[in-house]
Order: structure tokens, then sequence, then C-alpha cells
């Protein structure tokens, strides 16, 4: 079974004591890529050394709406200076707008990433789009940048706001959250979404899964979530993995092949 986490923070300080043990043990479960997004600037160089440093591991880079204040205006500048050096670069992201937070700065969110989604649309990369309490905006933003596509990563929305998303040309992100029996919501949007619009993720080290509550997450724990996707489609595990790896491709205009 081959797999791609579509969404893991490999270069957080959580994976610092045993990172190789880490990527071992996602092997051993078949996930053999990994995309790896990038949340400020500052740890943009630690991404790319990574990516040199350990095969299947694809990065982008981009502009958390959650570290805003650590991000300066000149960050977007250098966005688009970093792409230029770093070719190889599969997404823009993760950007996105959160609406959880009171102290927002809501303008300066919009800012950030209406910028993000012009330069995507520029250098025709796709997005890797975080939001938490509004979607809505997220989708609007997508509407105004007609042609920008991508993952609307830890997806949670209502099966409309899905159907819009897939109708923008979006891939849906679907993570820890489906493992569990309460999330109705979400069992219904993978029951009813296209399966061309699903891809798997695990957002590690955050959003542990059903009966890891309390643990570190890991990208190898991904099988778990396809597992769950597949139980919720009626169909095999293993059908389900080629239809998110090629989901994955697609979308983020991946090789084909696994990586030596």
């Amino acid at each position: 079974m081959e797999l791609i986490d579509t969404h893991v923070h490999l270069d957080l300080d959580a994976f610092d004591p045993d990172r190789p043990a880490v990527l071992d043990r996602a092997r051993a479960a078949g996930v053999q890529e990994m995309v790896l997004p990038g949340v400020t600037r500052a740890r943009w160089p630690d991404l790319d050394a990574l990516s040199r440093h350990y095969a299947g591991l694809h990065v982008a880079y981009g502009l958390h709406p959650i570290f805003l204040q650590d991000h300066a205006d000149a960050d977007l500048d250098a966005l688009e200076d970093w792409l230029d050096a770093h070719p190889e670069t599969v997404a823009i992201g993760e950007i996105g707008l959160d609406g959880y937070r009171l102290d927002r700065d809501w303008d300066r969110q919009w800012r950030f990433y209406t910028r993000q989604l012009a330069i995507a649309r520029e250098r025709e990369l796709p997005v890797i789009i975080h939001s938490r309490r509004a979607l809505d905006e997220v989708l609007k933003g997508l509407r105004q940048h007609q042609g920008v596509t991508g993952i609307l990563h830890a997806f949670i929305g209502s099966p409309q706001q899905a159907r819009q998303a897939v109708d923008l040309g979006c891939c849906l992100g679907i993570g820890g959250p489906v493992t569990y029996e309460r999330a109705k919501k979400l069992h219904r949007v993978v029951r009813e979404a296209p399966l061309e619009a699903l891809v798997v993720e695990t957002d590690a080290p955050d959003q542990p899964l059903a009966g890891h509550q309390g643990e570190r997450n890991e990208p190898g724990r991904v099988r778990e979530v396809n597992t769950a996707m597949a139980t919720l489609r009626d169909i095999a595990p293993q059908d389900m993995a080629i239809i998110t790896t090629q989901n994955a491709r697609r979308i983020l205009r991946l090789p084909n092949g696994t990586p030596q």
C-alpha cells in the first residue's frame, strides 16, 4: 500500500528527538512521500534542509495565519524571492485564515492570504490552505483568484461547503478527526464528496487520531485515516490508498513513482 501524507510538520521541535525513527515507522506503514508546509519565513531553511536530507519529502512554503505576529510585510516579497531560488517547491502554504482567536487582525490576515493566492496564480502553483472558523471567507478568496487550486487542509466544513470547494478545483484534506465516532458531519462529507477530491493527511504532530488522544501524532498514522475513509465509502483500504495517492499527485503535480 502506497500513501502520501499531504500535510505533516516534520520540521517542528516535537520531532527532534527521533525524526529518523518517525520516518522509518512511516515508511513501514506505506507512507513513502510526505508534504511539509511552511508556517513562517524563519522555518523555510529547515524545511529545505529536511527535503534534501531525506527522500520522499516535498516542501511547500508559506506564511500561516496563526503566526501572523511573526510575519513582517517584507516576508511576502521574501516568499517570491525564495520561490525563485527553490523551483522544486510543490505548493504555497500553509496559507489561509483563522477566525478562532479573539485578537485576530482580520484585515492583515486577509491581505497576507490574498497576496499569497496572487503569488500562487502568477506562478501556477497549488496552495495548501488553513481554515478555522473562516471557510466561507477562504472560499471567497479562491473565487477572487480563479485558477488557483489546492488542498483545503483539515477540512471540517459542511457538505455544501465541500461541494463549493470541489467546484473551485480543490481537494479536501482529511485527517485524524475522521477517525472519531462523533465526527458525523465530516463522515457525511467523506461519504458524499467525489472520490477524486479526497486526500489524506495527519497534520502531525497535531490532531491525534481516536485511540491516540494526548499522544504526538505521526505521519505513519495516515494509514489509519485511509482505513477510516475506506470504511465510510465501503471500499477496500488498498483501493482508497490508490485513489488518494493519485489525487495527491494530480493536485500537487507530484511525479509518479516511489522515491528511492
